[in-house]
């Protein structure tokens, strides 16, 4: 038997949200001894799952639903409280857009800084160039500075960096929706390499016709419980119906 690309045991995971807020000196001056209080936001509450390798895994639900704080655990931005992860390969996530960029440097810079950052040497980096930037279709704003990149275009650099890395496992947000359609498409062709490849896909996402179409398998999050876990069609269903239900309540 293999041992799973990814494993998720038991986590959970809140937030500590603060009721009263001193934002200014004056407030602090008038009301020296004001205590604030919390109260914890619960994003994920004992979520368990794993994913095989080679496998596309969608994670589907409504917004607040635990999603991206989940990848986050994932990538090992968050940590977990408790519960466990273990992830058995090369990891590359994709999950928040313009992470990594200097938005004062041109494409081209951020292309080099970003690219050795992520293990390619500087030799893939030569190779890689022109098809990084001919992916991302920026060759007229090649040494244009980032900060007047519009989303659509950041989004097209991260991703042909993100997909010129080696990795075993990706991780992909709900980022790719920030891009047109045109590019989505070609985002998913990828998918088709990847799968050929082996590697392995998480994938958090609003469009349930992309999961359907592209994950074999999907968890359903809701108010960061565990409602439904296997075939994506099948899970994509019991989100309608969870979703009629909240309608009708």
């Amino acid at each position: 038997m293999t041992t799973p690309a990814v494993e998720v045991i038991g986590v959970s995971k809140g937030f500590r949200l603060p009721h009263q807020q001193i934002t200014t000196f004056k407030e602090h001056f008038l009301h020296p001894f004001t205590r604030t209080t919390y109260e914890t936001q619960r994003a994920l509450d004992n979520v368990s799952f794993s994913v095989e390798r080679g496998e596309f895994f969608g994670i589907i639900g409504p917004n607040g639903s635990g999603k991206s704080t989940l990848l986050k655990i994932l990538a090992g931005i968050y940590r977990a409280d408790s519960g466990g992860v273990r992830i058995d390969g090369l990891l590359s996530p994709f999950i928040e857009l313009g992470v990594g960029f200097n938005m004062e440097l041109s494409a081209r810079d951020n292309v080099r800084v970003n690219g050795t950052l992520l293990g390619l040497s500087r030799r893939q980096l030569e190779e890689r160039f022109d098809e990084i930037i001919g992916f991302a279709e920026l060759e007229r704003f090649v040494d244009q500075r980032l900060k007047n990149y519009s989303s659509g275009m950041l989004l097209r650099l991260a991703y042909s960096i993100a997909i010129q890395v080696e990795f075993d496992i990706l991780l992909l947000d709900e980022v790719l929706a920030v891009g047109d359609q045109a590019f989505q498409e070609k985002c998913f062709a990828t998918f088709a390499r990847f799968r050929d490849e082996g590697k392995t896909i998480v994938f958090v996402s609003h469009d349930l016709h992309a999961v359907s179409s592209h994950c074999d398998r999907a968890l359903l999050l809701r108010a960061g419980e565990p409602l439904a876990l296997g075939p994506a069609a099948d899970v994509i269903e019991c989100y309608h119906d969870q979703s009629q239900l909240a309608v009708v309540r």
